[in-house]
């Protein structure tokens, strides 16, 4: 992955819109696309990187995610940039046939696709994302038609060279310089006429079917975490490989603990007199099945946090934990018993002989 901000490479503002997005990467495209460039290493990596900002400012998840967090939070979603022209030309190589005649694919006829990756929301407690847990969903997807294998023929069957197109898939005109090529909308971009169509997938080459996955959610997840499984999105087009399928944790709120990052955050109520003279309180413990003790200090104020280290969140890919963080909620009562009134205001008058008015002081009173 190119750790390059995206927006520079493109040359394009923070707010830039779709097609401002869409305008800049076609004119590095056209620039520095490799078979304009043949052999040009340095053009090819700047292919490469553009790509890899393309890839990541025209998608409306994965730009909030860079946003937000930067390169490390595409890496925590699982992106990790394009390993080779194959995956670039998979991903988005119908673009170049917008812009130009050397498409993705850069031969004639059909070309493979990938398939469209899915998105599927889950909800967790905050204590399975402490602990992870085993995740199982089933829901339906496209996949590839195992009584055609794809090609959508009857099998057996003739298929005819498409006449509009001569089997290229594609229309080619001349535009300036430039020689556009576009789909041929006869044979829809097959280079081929299905006279036999096969009737499981009606010529489609996928079906739907339902799908059943178990899978690991490790602990340390936060809120807006993905999983990644490849190959588990919708089937390619024309043997393309399978899009992915993206999981997208929500952690619930707790009754307790409220987290920022891998730090939890806990409000503790102590009464006037815990907090006064100090006391032993006892509280739960993610990941602990016994309430661990903790000591008030004597004369803790409202507001005081009292920190225990290594007792928050686990953090993602690192054995290290966070802290759990206690602030202190000092309640005042307010009924009190004849007696409690007679202490208190015991107390007082001895306060009265001890303490300064520090109003009064202040204010050149008293």
């Amino acid at each position: 992955m190119n750790n390059r901000d995206y927006y520079e490479i493109l040359d394009i503002p923070r707010d830039a819109g779709e097609e401002e997005i869409k305008k800049a990467y076609r004119k590095l495209a056209m620039k520095y696309h490799p078979d304009k460039n043949p052999g040009n290493k340095d053009a090819e990596e700047q292919f490469k990187e553009a790509s890899e900002a393309y890839e990541v400012l025209r998608d409306r998840e994965k730009r909030q995610i860079y946003d937000q967090y930067g390169h490390e939070g595409l890496k925590g979603m699982g992106f990790n940039g394009f390993n080779g022209f194959n995956d670039i030309f998979s991903s988005f190589g119908d673009i170049f046939e917008d812009f130009f005649s050397f498409g993705g694919g850069r031969s004639g006829g059909t070309r493979a696709r990938k398939g469209k990756d899915l998105r599927y929301d889950m909800e967790l407690t905050l204590e399975e994302a402490f602990s992870g847990k085993e995740g199982n969903i089933s829901f339906k997807k496209w996949v590839r038609c195992e009584a055609c294998e794809g090609s959508g023929i009857t099998p057996g069957s003739e298929v005819k060279i498409c006449s509009t197109c001569q089997g290229t898939g594609s229309i080619i005109t001349s535009q300036g310089f430039f020689r556009i090529k576009t789909t041929c909308p006869k044979c829809n971009g097959r280079g081929k006429i299905i006279t036999n169509p096969c009737r499981e997938c009606n010529g489609e080459g996928k079906v739907q079917r339902k799908k059943d996955i178990n899978f690991k959610i490790p602990p340390g997840v936060d809120n807006g975490s993905q999983l990644r499984l490849r190959g588990e999105g919708e089937a390619g087009e024309h043997g393309g490989p399978p899009g992915d399928l993206f999981i997208v944790l929500h952690i619930k709120e707790h009754e307790l603990f409220s987290r920022e990052g891998d730090d939890l955050f806990a409000e503790i109520p102590i009464s006037f007199v815990q907090a006064a003279l100090g006391d032993n309180i006892s509280i739960p413990i993610l990941g602990q099945e016994e309430l661990k003790e903790v000591k008030i200090p004597q004369g803790s104020q409202p507001g005081d946090v009292i920190t225990l280290s290594g007792l928050g969140m686990p953090g993602l890919n690192r054995r290290q934990r966070g802290d759990l963080h206690l602030r202190l909620n000092v309640r005042i009562p307010k009924k009190l018993s004849g007696r409690q009134k007679e202490i208190l205001e015991e107390f007082a008058r001895s306060e009265e002989t001890k303490t300064p008015n520090i109003i009064g002081k202040i204010f050149g009173a008293g």
